[in-house]
């Protein structure tokens, strides 16, 4: 049985070219085993998706369903793929699914699955593609990243903590536009 701990230490790699071609790939293998729930298409976010943008080598893709409780009913063709569920503290009163690949210890691709109507997924959307647009904001962003991790490797929500008035801001500034 796979272990539901994270193992995999909170460690920046250089980009590489190939995590899209990585995403795509798995990206369509989801998107067979999830047809009868998507609403819409499974995104590439995340660091991986900034070209350029040294990351933590996991793959984070977002997907939209119709509605919270059909996330239950794809457990099971997701794990005929491969993919575990692996639920993340907040998920239930976020509304939202995790699940890992191969293993939530270890993983090389996470997927977040939302309610279609979750505003996050536009947000998640317009971060990533505002670091595709702004090398300068990415590259501080990569500086943040690499010193909360350095900092700690497996304190997770410190991480994430840290790295949150960054995004906030960033958002901030793109809905002032």
């Amino acid at each position: 049985m796979p272990s539901q701990h994270r193992r995999d230490p909170l460690r920046m790699v250089p980009h590489r070219a190939d995590w899209a071609d990585d995403f795509d790939r798995e990206r369509r293998r989801l998107t067979a085993a999830l047809r009868p729930w998507l609403a819409g298409d499974i995104e590439h976010i995340g660091s991986t998706a900034v070209p350029g943008l040294p990351a933590k080598p996991i793959i984070d893709m977002a997907a939209r369903i119709g509605a919270y409780p059909d996330g239950a009913a794809a457990i099971t063709p997701l794990a005929r793929i491969g993919w575990a569920h692996a639920p993340e503290p907040g998920d239930e009163t976020g509304r939202k699914w995790s699940f890992c690949f191969p293993d939530p210890g270890l993983r090389t691709y996470h997927l977040h699955v939302y309610e279609e109507s979750d505003p996050l997924v536009p947000k998640l959307i317009a971060f990533r593609d505002h670091l595709r647009r702004c090398p300068e904001d990415a590259a501080d962003y990569a500086r943040l990243k690499t010193a909360l991790a350095a900092a700690d490797a497996h304190d997770r929500p410190r991480y994430r903590a840290g790295k949150a008035p960054f995004i906030e801001g960033v958002l901030a500034r793109l809905n002032d536009r």
